[in-house]
């Protein structure tokens, strides 16, 4: 499966698009693969640079937390 490359850190914006539209039937195909390109990216981050690679909070954010399901938010009832 080719990404496109927007230049951005990936996933862009672009390639999550068409990750979402490459595993449309399965969710959970998709966050293993991203958890495996978390992974990944920790390893080279960490061989790269070990000293200025970013927090592992921010690298779950880029990685699978972007494609995890959100549940509807309830409207909160008005002030007052």
């Amino acid at each position: 499966m080719a990404l496109p490359a927007c230049g951005a850190p990936w996933p862009c914006a672009t390639a999550r698009l068409s990750l979402l539209a490459d595993y449309r039937s399965s969710h959970v195909a998709l966050s293993i693969y991203l958890a495996g390109m978390l992974y990944n990216a920790v390893e080279d981050l960490h061989r790269l640079n070990p000293h200025g690679a970013p927090k592992p909070g921010a690298l779950h954010d880029r990685f699978p937390d972007w494609a995890a399901p959100r549940a509807p938010r309830m409207p909160q009832p008005p002030d007052g």
